[in-house]
Parts: structure tokens; sequence; C-alpha cells
């Protein structure tokens, strides 16, 4: 089964990447919506392609990340569980991950 958890956060940061982008160009903001749910669909049949992400902190082990396909610099945040993928944010590769995190 290829079950997907999104925490209210991750579903919150699609949201936040939809409006910035579609404020430059409503088209490519649809477009990233479509790439981020068919990305995070393709990851959960196969939950471990994704590369393991190290964090200083021990509660964010197993954390993978794969990007969003056609926007490479949006990366999944990811945990893969027994029935698929639990997905933790999605980020702009850009921004201080580890911070984002220890919010």
């Amino acid at each position: 089964m290829n079950k997907v958890t999104k925490r209210t956060q991750a579903e919150r940061d699609i949201e936040e990447s939809f409006v910035y982008i579609g404020e430059e160009n409503l088209d490519a903001g649809v477009r990233f919506l479509v790439a981020a749910e068919e990305s995070i669909d393709f990851v959960a049949k196969l939950p471990l392609i994704g590369s393991p992400r190290e964090f200083r902190s021990s509660r964010l082990r197993n954390i993978r990340v794969w990007p969003v396909k056609g926007f490479e610099d949006y990366l999944i945040f990811y945990r893969p569980t027994d029935d698929g993928i639990e997905v933790l944010r999605v980020l702009h590769g850009k921004r201080d991950i580890e911070e984002v995190f220890d919010e």
C-alpha cells in the first residue's frame, strides 16, 4: 500500500509555495501544485528513493529528501513508514533547513 500522510505544516508549505510562485505566474503556481502532489505520490511508491538527510537533532532520524519534479529547488522531506510515507515539510532548498526544522 502507498499511503501518504502529510503533516499540517507540509500542507501549509505547499500552499505558501503555490502563493509565492503564483504571485509571479499563476500557471507556474498551478504547475507547482500538480508537480508537488505527483512527486509525493511517486516517492510513496518507492519510499527509499530519496537521499537520507542527516540532522543534528536525534528526533529527526530517518528523514529522506526528494525534489519536486520540475521545481527541483523545492524539496520534499519525508519518512518512510510501514505502509507508505509521512511528509514532514516541503521547502525551498536555499532555506536554512536545520533552523526550519528546529522551529
